[in-house]
């Protein structure tokens, strides 16, 4: 299956041989190293809500697991559309600043702007005021794979949507068995269970001097 959006692709991917080799190489970099980026932001805020509460917890780890989750369908629509990449695809495009991946490694929908799309909404579940880091750099993301050549504009946007519309579904079904089970694991005897995580929210003293002892410790 194909769409018609050949000139767009041809323009930006003439544009992107026209700019400076730096300019090039940097987005080449960025196309791979932008998902390492949405991975560490998730350490982050796992990190930062061991110290939450047992839903703000929950929906810090079903984050990743629903960027997963959205990946795996865009997989499922790659194998039902078998479309071919614009590299290959597009007759008088320039040659494309990445390996055009070969026959088999469909285009529509972008994994990579999938990805994108549900790290930067599910992200801004867990603290909101991050979608001013996390949109500019899905979108960011999503725009280097028609710049490499790899994609055709249309992959893109549906995988950005399909990313945030999935993935933000996700963690809306899971966030309440999540925080049950956040709730049960910090109730746990097991030191290791309690540090992945964490001790929740910080109890006023008069609180704390009532708490069990494995809380306290």
């Amino acid at each position: 299956m194909t769409f018609e959006d050949d000139e767009l692709y041809r323009d930006i991917t003439g544009f992107a041989h026209d700019t400076p080799t730096w300019v090039q190489h940097t987005v080449e970099v960025w196309t791979e190293a932008g998902i390492l980026l949405f991975g560490a932001l998730f350490v982050a805020a796992w990190w930062r809500s061991r110290r939450g509460s047992s839903q703000a917890f929950a929906i810090a780890v079903l984050a990743p697991v629903a960027t997963v989750v959205a990946y795996v369908c865009s997989e499922l629509l790659k194998s039902g559309f078998t479309e071919e990449r614009p590299c290959r695809a597009v007759a008088a495009a320039v040659p494309s600043l990445a390996e055009c991946p070969p026959t088999g490694d469909w285009s529509f929908p972008s994994n990579h702007a999938t990805i994108a799309g549900a790290s930067a909404v599910t992200l801004a579940l867990i603290r909101r005021v991050i979608v001013w880091l996390t949109a500019p750099l899905a979108l960011l993301m999503a725009f280097s794979r028609i710049f490499v050549g790899v994609h055709y504009p249309h992959d893109v946007a549906a995988g950005l949507l399909l990313g945030a519309v999935v993935a933000a579904t996700a963690v809306h079904l899971g966030r309440r068995p999540a925080t049950r089970l956040a709730e049960a694991m910090r109730a746990s005897p097991a030191p290791a269970v309690r540090w992945l995580t964490g001790p929740g929210p910080a109890m006023p003293p008069a609180a704390a001097a009532y708490a069990p002892s494995h809380r306290r410790r």
